[in-house]
């Protein structure tokens, strides 16, 4: 499986938080799946750690995702203009572009936002509802 990890669903497997739901973590976890994280990704977490609102060594970024065995994912211009066109359904640019990129990529995002699951794109739910 070719996984996408949204920004809540990364910072709960690096932090080993019990709220990641069993099903997200075992895709995560497996050997054969072949985990992404966006530099959106990255980008939203370095605006919420400049902002004090999350503690988190932002600089060791690029080690953290290489030693979880994850697989950064750059953001392209058919990306950015997929994440343009998408309907309105989400109004977080972040979430629009993982939307895109895994659409354009043929990738399953991990999420635990509803929001996501209105667009036509794979989801594997990362909630415990």
């Amino acid at each position: 499986m070719k996984l996408l990890l949204d920004t809540h669903i990364l910072l709960w497997w690096l932090s080993d938080d019990p709220v990641l739901p069993a099903a997200a973590k075992a895709a995560i976890g497996d050997p054969a799946s072949e985990v992404f994280v966006s530099a959106a990704t990255v980008w939203e977490i370095a605006i919420k750690h400049a902002l004090g609102r999350l503690d988190f060594p932002i600089a060791g970024m690029p080690a953290i995702i290489g030693q979880a065995g994850f697989t950064p994912l750059g953001i392209a211009v058919e990306h950015a203009i997929l994440a343009g066109g998408l309907p309105p359904h989400h109004h977080d640019p972040f979430d629009r572009m993982l939307v895109a990129q895994a659409r354009h990529e043929g990738l399953t995002i991990v999420s635990a936002d509803a929001m996501i699951r209105r667009y036509p794109v794979a989801v594997l739910d990362g909630s415990n509802d």
